[in-house]
């Protein structure tokens, strides 16, 4: 039975919106997953993987702790000894890919998103661009999540040996259900993610400041990622925002809201919007590419600037002049989009048919 190691940054983001893949995999291959968490370990080995912890500094980059990443994945392979590894995410990617190029270990790797990375100069800029393409040079195929993460590769010439476009990670329409949308005077705004500022917060707490009322709520759900934790008490304090923990299962929420609010300065292509989506609730992002490709503006949400919180009040005020009955027709024309679109089910085949046409040849 041929192995296959997988090299994340999180057990949740691999188990919620990656495990789709793994069952198809352990269906004919052992499954190895390296994480840095306990979120999900439970249940990625209860299906059949077996798990190995390795820390990653999620932020920033630290030599030393890099470097142990480096040594981490070197003695990983070593003792797994894969026919074939999968990495995700930008230190899976560039140390996970150096490593695998060097000891010829057959690797595929997905680029989620590029971050700020690619706004830096200088540099910083060029040491960057140095570490993609050492640690991509050697990759059998790298998967884009959307059309412009590619043409920013080509121009800084960061190539692997072949390359393919897949709809981000696709939507589980199943586990994402269409949910009727809810019949009540008040709007839910809801924002799914980390309280960071890439994400906009910022953004999102001056619109709330200035809409939130009896009639009109703000809910956050996620963690501080950043800094940012006196500030959303003394907002929640105030009533301006309801702040509702962390929770990986976000369908109950997403269920109960009038439309999912996300002002993000960059994605590789969202994985809540395509949830709020599938479970038929209107979408109101920044028109970014990865959420841009998600939604039609006025049909199944509202885009808005990213960096303005004018323009994301605009739009809010654009949902918030609809009438329940175009609210909820915007949410069945958004599960229809990610039905004929974004079936996760699609993904995973482009990905079994890249991973037995390499294990298969070999």
């Amino acid at each position: 039975m041929k192995k296959i190691l997988i090299l994340s940054n999180s057990s949740g983001g691999l188990y919620d919106f990656r495990n789709e893949l793994i069952k198809k995999l352990l269906e004919e291959y052992q499954v190895t997953v390296s994480i840095p968490d306990q979120v999900r370990t439970k249940e990625l080995s209860e299906e059949g993987c077996k798990v190995v912890d390795t820390p990653i500094n999620r932020r920033g980059v630290n030599p030393i702790e890099d470097m142990k990443l480096i040594k981490a994945y070197r003695k990983l392979l070593k003792a797994e000894k894969p026919d074939l590894v999968l990495t995700y995410t930008i230190k899976p990617n560039i140390y996970g890919g150096f490593c695998c190029g060097y000891m010829k270990v057959p690797y595929i790797s997905t680029v989620t998103g590029l971050g700020s990375t690619f706004q830096k100069k200088g540099i910083l800029l060029k040491v960057i661009v140095s570490m993609y393409r050492m640690g991509l040079k050697k990759c059998t195929c790298v998967f884009f999540q959307n059309q412009e993460n590619w043409k920013i590769f080509d121009l800084y010439h960061i190539k692997g040996k072949s390359s393919r476009l897949v709809k981000g990670s696709g939507v589980n329409l199943e586990r994402h259900s269409f949910e009727a949308y809810p019949e009540r005077d008040e709007v839910h705004f809801l924002f799914v993610g980390r309280m960071m500022r890439e994400k906009g917060i910022e953004e999102l707490l001056e619109a709330a400041e200035q809409l939130a009322g009896p009639k009109v709520l703000f809910e956050l759900l996620g963690y501080c990622d950043e800094d940012y934790q006196d500030k959303l008490d003394e907002f929640e304090k105030r009533g301006v925002i309801r702040l509702l923990g962390f929770d990986p299962d976000v369908h109950e929420y997403l269920k109960n809201c009038s439309a999912l609010v996300l002002p993000t300065y960059h994605e590789g292509m969202s994985n809540v919007l395509m949830e709020a989506s599938a479970a038929g609730r209107p979408v109101i992002a920044t028109n970014v590419s990865g959420c841009r490709e998600i939604f039609e503006e006025g049909v199944t949400g509202f885009g808005c600037k990213p960096k303005s919180s004018e323009d994301l009040i605009r739009a809010l005020k654009e949902f918030l002049k609809l009438s329940q009955e175009e609210r909820a027709k915007m949410g069945q024309r958004a599960r229809e989009k990610m039905e004929k679109e974004f079936d996760r089910k699609k993904v995973v085949l482009d990905y079994m048919e890249e991973i037995q046409a390499m294990l298969h040849s070999s």
